[in-house]
């Protein structure tokens, strides 16, 4: 689950129970249209109004829950920041390199006075590049600062065996978000090739160029770019786990791809390599002919615009005002971000464990920590209990899925053990230098883990940030402080608010270690078979019919949900509220039929599933959505599952004729 406003509609009201009995307050749920029927359209039932009456603040692309509620979280990392940079804090102290760090960029005057000072030293180095091989040792040096160019290079846990870290090279090289906005022809898409030329040719006149020279460097930058985006695996081929896997020796990739120089490349990078995974071998194929075949003067031109877009954002208000230019026709934005917005951002990107110190401190109790686990455990004992009950699974491949589920890590608000910046030096009135010294600690952070045990006490996110996440390399899930909080979880609201929201969640996480792509991990996190081949031919079944139903949906007049990409989040989404629901109904409240604010148990249980999903975006940011996310829209994350739960059927009565009925026989039923 890579900011927005949220209304204060939005926030949960607490409402005393006048009783003598002393009960514990209980939250409202407001906004419902009782216009609408809820088996026409619950989320439209629970969200409406509220849709018909937000408004999206300039400075965002949407408003709402989920990813939005992450503009909200950066407001409180911003209080944070405003105070404790304005502290005298000990020299090398955590609040001293975020205080600073915080500072310098908040100080644009000096940051305008620069203005592109800060490249002249790295755009003398490429003009001063005579060949290839002094090309590749350029991109070596600008990776080790995560500056990535041609070559994408990460450590990460070796698929087949969880427990060492190994090298890995991705495909890359291309500036627009996805290889088909290169290919693609509808007026949208075009409209965002225009703006990304113009983005380019920008970057070249802020930096000297004329225009007419401007125009040209921008258009054969672009022109490489769509070279290489020819060999670009789509989004949702990057989903097929073991066709993103080769494992290669060194030697051997250094004779089917000559001209890229591998083992100079990795001397330069720092990286003691014997054999490597190269995750798409077809772009890197293709990169060692474009070597060759594209002319020298024409690739510094192309790092050139690579090394100016990357730093862009860290320059002065020109630089920043075309980076967003750009970014408006991308997502629909139309004002900028507050200056405070963007660098509680910036400092929670590259310091974020330094910060989220801070800000559990302030925002995460521990009875939350508490609450949350007990929720984590109800709900694994469910998952356990439906695969019992499961009609289509052997007992073999049975046992073995309740042996991974019992495996599963659980992680919560933040890391038992905290990341330390010692090498990191910020220093106040140097901004750029400050990220460029960031990055390459991370860079190095990464680097020092090669060829090593993975750290499985290691986080991914950072605890601040609205989201959570199924590692299955790790047989993981993860519950950043920063979603539990209303509306996903509040240790005031009653069960069937806390099941339906962050229990919705967990079940999601939790299925994902069994969605297809999870499902081809083992207990330990390796890509190791554990089904019958009947089994897994059923199951991939089952998963198909989520795909076909999926894509059904219409999202923007002929625009639809992209099934075949959104599948893994869609199966998470069927079987998580599924899973909480039963978690739900082992509860007291859950065997209950007490009415609370004129709703039965059951019924706050489906209206928490569909209000924290309440959002609203921007047109422009939707099909980026639907083009790039493999989560469905929020209106999907709502109505497709429910349409499969046939305890909503009864909690809404909802009716054969009504739009989102599915006869019993259509509904899908994975976990």
């Amino acid at each position: 689950m890579k900011n927005w406003f949220l209304l204060s509609v939005f926030l949960v009201s607490f409402v005393a129970c006048q009783q003598q009995t002393n009960e514990k307050s209980f939250i409202a749920i407001e906004g419902i249209d009782s216009t609408i029927q809820p088996g026409d359209n619950f989320y439209n039932y629970v969200n409406l109004k509220w849709y018909d009456t937000a408004q999206i603040p300039p400075s965002q692309s949407g408003v709402g829950a989920y990813r939005f509620m992450n503009y909200q979280q950066r407001l409180k990392l911003q209080g944070i920041l405003d105070s404790v940079s304005k502290s005298n804090n000990p020299p090398g102290s955590l609040e001293q390199k975020i205080g600073d760090f915080y500072a310098s960029g908040m100080d644009t005057n000096v940051i305008d006075q620069r203005g592109f000072e800060p490249l002249k030293t790295g755009l003398q180095r490429i003009n001063a590049i005579t060949s290839i091989a002094d090309m590749l040792t350029f991109m070596a040096e600008e990776t080790k600062l995560s500056n990535i160019s041609l070559i994408d290079f990460q450590v990460s846990p070796d698929q087949e065996n969880s427990s060492m870290n190994m090298g890995h090279i991705y495909q890359t090289g291309i500036g627009m978000p996805d290889r088909d906005y290169y290919f693609k022809t509808d007026t949208s898409t075009i409209a965002i090739q225009q703006a990304y030329k113009k983005y380019l040719t920008d970057l070249f006149m802020l930096t000297g160029s004329d225009t007419a020279l401007a125009q040209k460097n921008a258009a054969l930058v672009y022109n490489i770019q769509k070279q290489l985006a020819t060999s670009h695996k789509t989004n949702i081929e990057l989903r097929d786990i073991k066709a993103n896997f080769h494992k290669v020796g060194l030697v051997a990739l250094n004779k089917q791809q000559p001209n890229i120089g591998w083992t100079t490349f990795f001397q330069h990078l720092g990286a003691t390599i014997d054999s490597l995974d190269i995750a798409q071998p077809g772009y890197y194929d293709k990169l060692n002919t474009l070597l060759k075949s594209i002319p020298l003067e024409d690739w510094k031109v192309y790092l050139s615009a690579n090394y100016i877009s990357t730093y862009a954002d860290y320059l002065s208000k020109p630089f920043v005002n075309s980076s967003f230019e750009y970014n408006k026709v991308l997502t629909g934005q139309t004002m900028q971000k507050t200056r405070g917005e963007t660098m509680s951002g910036v400092v929670d990107t590259y310091l974020g464990q330094a910060l989220g110190q801070l800000y559990t401190k302030l925002y995460f109790p521990e009875s939350a920590k508490t609450r949350m686990l007990e929720l984590v455990n109800n709900l694994q004992k469910a998952f356990a209990n439906r695969v019992d009950k499961l009609d289509w699974m052997s007992d073999s491949t049975r046992e073995k899925a309740k042996v991974k589920l019992s495996a599963i890590t659980k992680k919560i608000g933040y890391p038992d053990k905290w990341r330390e910046y010692n090498n990191v030096n910020i220093v106040r009135n140097k901004y750029f230098e400050n990220v460029v010294a960031a990055a390459a600690n991370n860079f190095q952070y990464n680097l020092a883990k090669l060829g090593k045990p993975v750290d499985k006490t290691e986080w991914f996110t950072t605890p601040s940030t609205v989201t959570a996440y199924n590692n299955p390399s790790a047989n993981e899930i993860v519950f950043p402080a920063g979603i539990l909080q209303p509306p996903y979880f509040d240790n005031n609201a009653d069960d069937a608010l806390n099941y339906g929201g962050i229990g919705m969640v967990i079940g999601h996480e939790m299925t994902h270690t069994f969605d297809d792509q999870g499902a081809q991990f083992d207990k330990d996190g390796n890509v190791k078979n554990w089904w019958t081949p009947e089994d897994y031919k059923k199951f991939k079944a089952k998963t198909q019919q989520v795909i076909d139903l999926y894509s059904t949906f219409t999202v923007l007049d002929s625009i639809h949900v992209k099934g075949a990409l959104t599948v893994g989040e869609n199966t998470a989404d069927i079987s998580g509220i599924a899973v909480a629901y039963d978690a739900f109904k082992m509860t007291k409240q859950g065997q209950d039929t007490t009415k609370i604010g004129g709703f039965t148990p059951d019924q706050r249980f489906f209206l928490s599933v569909a209000r924290i999903w309440r959002v609203k975006m921007k047109d422009e940011y939707l099909r980026y959505w639907v083009n790039n996310d493999p989560h469905s829209p929020p209106i999907w994350r709502v109505n497709g599952p429910l349409m499969n739960i046939p305890a909503f059927y009864s909690a809404f009565n909802v009716r054969s004729g009504e739009r989102m009925y599915l006869a019993e026989d259509k509904r899908i039923k994975i976990w």
